[in-house]
């Protein structure tokens, strides 16, 4: 009865089962902060570039405001 109850894994030792669910957790959580992370990312960087269009826009009106002024 006792034989029954071993596990299958007899000669690997507990700390590499260890380790190895925890590389595979590490890996899992990477996986998944990188395929949330990725659309974020390109959302942030849409934003930036409409914002710098928009910042362009503006500083080119300012200048045209000042340059009809002085004249």
């Amino acid at each position: 009865m006792a034989e029954e109850m071993k596990s299958p894994n007899q000669n690997q030792p507990v700390g590499d089962v260890v380790k190895g669910d925890f590389a595979t957790i590490l890996v899992g959580l990477g996986t998944m902060l990188d395929g949330a992370l990725t659309p974020l990312s390109k959302v942030v960087a849409s934003a930036l570039d409409s914002m710098t269009v928009v910042a362009h826009q503006i500083l080119n009106g300012i200048s045209n405001s000042i340059d009809n002024k002085q004249q």
